[in-house]
């Protein structure tokens, strides 16, 4: 039976994230969603198979402006976790390395609505600096947050700006359009044709613009900017794995290591939520 996600009071939602009422926040109506398999994520243009390993490489710009080596690497774990009113979502684990370093590692949760759409609920990251944790701006949907749109069912030029999730005492305000779409591109791992382009930008930097290119049945292959972005982004696919299941069952191990510090350091956050748990078969 499909799960129908509530819609969160207005009013408490403004409360919580003290939003003035004469400004209220721009997240997407979940409420009218229905969620019968949240876990199987296999959007075209967003597929999240349980066990796969992406890899980006290129180069940011650190606070200095110095231009410097960056390498992401996102695993989509065999993991749920289950956000407000019990609903299952699928736990993945990101790194970020800035020149050789772990600047940020990170759980985030997403849920495939019937439509096709592709939910971000929330997550936990973990800045680093000098390999100590001196950040922890973690948010879940209906807590301190509300959940947003990653990826449409079919998107299309034309279609209306849209929230990736709206969090802003964290602060978390994404948001994206369809840019571009038919674009061709050649990039590590293989040349794509008819990838489409959303243009993204929040509202901390409403003048900065980070295009991310996706290609069907594959998802993200390419980051790039424009405007004032002060990282300067830029990114390839280079590598799509399947991990072995000791590499899949390490990956697990470090997603539950940052659940638990999630509910350790942000208690009013993730302590209202079950731990994560390994997806039954």
């Amino acid at each position: 039976m499909p799960i129908r996600f509530a819609t969160y009071p207005v009013a408490a939602l403004l409360a919580a994230t003290s939003i003035a009422a004469a400004e209220p926040p721009a997240y997407e109506d979940i409420g009218q969603a229905s969620f019968s398999q949240p876990t199987q994520i296999d959007n075209q243009w967003f597929p999240l198979t349980p066990g796969t390993r992406y890899t980006w490489k290129g180069t940011t710009r650190d606070e200095e402006g110095i231009v410097e080596p960056h390498t992401v690497i996102f695993v989509v774990t065999d993991l749920i976790k289950e956000m407000m009113d019990g609903l299952p979502s699928r736990v993945c684990w990101d790194r970020d390395y800035k020149d050789d370093e772990l600047e940020e590692a990170e759980i985030v949760f997403f849920a495939q609505a019937d439509d096709g759409s592709v939910w971000h609920f929330g997550q936990y990251p973990e800045e680093y600096e000098d390999g100590e944790v001196n950040a922890t701006p973690g948010w879940l949907h209906g807590i301190n947050g509300y959940a947003g749109i990653i990826m449409p069912a079919e998107p299309k030029l034309g279609d209306p700006e849209f929230s990736q999730g709206y969090a802003p005492d964290v602060p978390w305000t994404d948001r994206a359009v369809v840019h571009q779409v038919g674009q061709s591109v050649k990039v590590s791992v293989g040349s794509f044709d008819d990838v489409i382009v959303f243009a993204e930008h929040d509202r901390e930097e409403p003048n900065a613009r980070q295009y991310k290119y996706y290609a069907r049945g594959v998802g993200d292959v390419k980051v790039g900017y424009s405007g004032d972005d002060e990282s300067q982004e830029q990114m390839e696919l280079v590598s799509i794995e399947t991990l072995s299941p000791d590499e899949l069952a390490a990956a697990r191990e470090e997603a539950l290591r940052l659940d638990a510090n999630a509910t350790e350091n942000l208690p009013d956050v993730f302590g209202k939520l079950q731990p994560a748990k390994q997806e039954a078969k």
